[in-house]
């Protein structure tokens, strides 16, 4: 089954990706299977100088399959999930995550691991895992890197969703488009002004060059995180109670242990 789409534009010099499951693009194990594949072909790719990321339909990604988050199933999920960006650093291809609706969870974790993001106004931007009682490893090591400590923890500890223009505020949006057409549009443009006329081989070092403390980062702490997760808070009842709540759809009764 495959729930992401791929072209190649500029002459073959970007990959343009697009996560469609037909519904909100949710990040479950069959989708990132399709991303695994996708990214190891890509090694072979060496005219390719930029990787996009946009949703099809209405929404980028909903993030994460809640439904995966099982004690049985939670172990194998995150570590294909935090794959995906060991392999994007083993690439150093310059990415881009082009947004519009909800980005969500793993969506914005995606998204904001990405070099640039363009969004349009309709774009919603939240890392909202702790309303369901879990947290995000990933955006706790790479969010405040890119927009400081007391920003990333008003967004990772009240589950929070910002604007379009307030990710431009603070500085995790490049660039913030009046509509999805405008958007495309902008960047057509904005591909061959800065990517297209550049060396692909020299893009990549200037990436990995340009992300060493970064990408440092999270092949130290990564790791640590995800067994943080697994091990000591899916061992938890209210971690227990987010699977039980999503299936049983309702609001969950924490027992703050």
């Amino acid at each position: 089954m495959q729930k992401i789409r791929t072209e190649f534009s500029h002459s073959g010099t970007v990959c343009q990706v697009v996560l469609d499951d037909g519904k909100g693009n949710v990040l479950d194990s069959v989708m990132m299977n399709n991303l695994h594949v996708l990214f190891k072909s890509l090694h072979e790719m060496k005219d390719v100088k930029l990787i996009t990321f946009e949703g099809g339909g209405k929404h980028f990604s909903f993030g994460a399959s809640v439904a995966e988050h099982t004690k049985e199933q939670c172990g194998d999920m995150l570590m294909s999930f935090h794959k995906l960006f060991y392999e994007l650093i083993g690439l150093s291809i310059p990415t881009m995550a082009i947004v519009s609706g909800q980005c969500l969870g793993g969506g914005l974790e995606l998204a904001m691991f990405c070099n640039f993001i363009f969004v349009d106004k309709a774009a919603v931007l939240g890392q909202p895992e702790i309303n369901l009682g879990v947290f995000a490893p990933l955006a706790s090591l790479i969010l405040p890197l890119k927009i400081g400590t007391a920003l990333a923890e008003e967004l990772l500890l009240t589950g929070n969703s910002i604007t379009a223009e307030r990710g431009r505020e603070i500085g995790l949006v490049n660039e913030v488009f009046e509509s999805k057409e405008e958007m495309e549009a902008g960047l057509e443009e904005w591909i061959e002004k800065n990517i297209a006329r550049k060396s692909a081989s020299s893009l990549r070092f200037a990436a990995k060059a340009s992300r060493l403390k970064f990408n440092r980062a999270i092949k130290k702490d990564l790791p640590r995180l995800e067994r943080m997760y697994v091990g000591e808070l899916m061992a938890t009842l209210d971690a227990s109670e987010v699977i039980n709540s999503f299936l049983e759809k309702r609001k969950p009764e924490w027992k703050n242990m």
